[in-house]
């Protein structure tokens, strides 16, 4: 969908959605599918003795419909202190979860279905260990390839790559899916150079709960919209554009809550992003370097530490991670090194709930590599790569 002068790598998720396009993804997504049960998750240990050691749960997203892909929503836990990850069972019956998000109950995750008829699911998470497919929604979209529960845990906002648009579906006391309440597509500015139409990659809601910001690679703008927490509908306020045929993607937010980090993958820069709590505008900064050389190596997403003092980026094309240092209260990025991610085509980066280990997704290995984090913001591997079938997200759980 990007030709020359920034060719897009095969096989990948555009690649794949081509295919799904042209075939029975189209098929129209039921309004709520029948609930199913799921196999236990692993059970977290309790702390050890000596120390905060335990085990949490980890979830991983994958396509279900690409060649050895996964079949559903994959389950492991993880040791907090070594990072090793130990296998569980499959949360079946659910289509291409790509990318995943948690309720901030704990009680309920949230999946794309990154298809022609794009749709998203909710899965509860029960007290014992279990899981439940709790059914689906239709996003009125095509190629959902990221989703958000708003703050206040009643909303649940996903973002359709193919068709550049966002939506909104109410979220239940249970944790079900209501039926949509809006549906925004970006129709300008026009896309950038040759990047064929609006592409919604991002929808995230600002730190202070404010606003609701939508990253669209394909017009290389992010969009900031009011969010009614009645209605359920957005409005826009305001349009920050990037550099034409920069490619945003993804941003993250400083905890301070005045500065985000956006990677814009057609360009291969890591733009530091000003943010007005008061009127919702981004206000981007030039384009700063990835350290990963000539080239594009096709950044992919950014996180920050929680304290704010680091964040890292995942190079997919150079299968790396780059670090940098906070400083000026979140204002400036201070690019340190490039480290080798240990797999390739790192799609998706999660910390930990306390910073202290990095997972990184890599899709054409099928691996999850885990490191960890130093206090300096080093990165140190933590282990063997985990084998997980084309693993595009990883979720680890409080």
């Amino acid at each position: 969908m990007n030709p020359a002068p920034h060719p897009r790598p095969a096989p990948g998720r555009r690649g794949l959605l081509g295919g799904l396009l042209a075939g029975a993804a189209l098929a129209a997504v039921p309004a709520l599918a029948a609930p199913a049960r799921a196999g236990a998750r692993p059970a977290p240990a309790p702390a050890s003795p000596g120390g905060p050691r335990a085990t949490r749960p980890l979830l991983l997203g994958t396509y279900t419909s690409e060649g050895g892909g996964g079949t559903g929503i994959g389950t492991a836990a993880y040791d907090t202190g070594t990072g090793a990850i130990t296998p569980g069972p499959v949360i079946s019956g659910v289509e291409n979860p790509s990318y995943l998000a948690p309720h901030p109950s704990g009680a309920t995750v949230y999946a794309v279905a990154e298809q022609g008829a794009g749709a998203v699911t909710a899965v509860a998470i029960g007290p014992d260990g279990t899981y439940e497919v709790l059914g689906s929604r239709p996003t009125g979209g095509s190629g959902p390839t990221h989703l958000s529960v708003h703050p206040s845990g009643r909303w649940l906002l996903s973002a359709n790559y193919t068709s550049g648009s966002v939506a909104v579906h109410p979220i239940a006391e249970d944790g079900s899916l209501g039926e949509r309440t809006d549906l925004v597509t970006h129709s300008s500015p026009p896309p950038g150079p040759g990047q064929g139409g609006p592409h919604a990659h991002q929808i995230v809601t600002s730190p202070d709960g404010g606003h609701v910001l939508a990253v669209d690679l394909g017009t290389d703008t992010v969009y900031t919209y009011r969010f009614d927490t009645s209605a359920g509908t957005l409005t826009e306020v305001s349009r920050a554009a990037l550099t034409p045929g920069s490619g945003p993607r993804h941003l993250a937010f400083h905890p301070g809550g005045r500065f985000a980090y956006l990677a814009c993958e057609l360009d291969n820069t890591m733009v530091v992003c000003a943010y007005d709590p008061a009127t919702g505008a981004l206000t981007p900064g030039p384009g700063q370097s990835t350290g990963t050389g000539s080239g594009v190596s096709y950044p992919a997403q950014p996180v920050v530490t929680g304290e704010g003092a680091y964040v890292y980026l995942a190079n997919r094309g150079h299968n790396s991670l780059t670090r940098y240092a906070v400083e000026g209260d979140g204002a400036v990025l201070r690019l340190l090194d490039t480290v080798p991610v240990g797999g390739d085509w790192p799609r998706q980066l999660a910390l930990s709930p306390d910073s202290s280990l990095l997972f990184a997704a890599n899709q054409r290995s099928s691996t999850v590599t885990v490191f960890g984090v130093g206090p300096d913001g080093s990165l140190t591997g933590a282990g063997t790569p985990f084998p997980a079938p084309v693993a595009v997200c990883v979720l680890p759980l409080p």
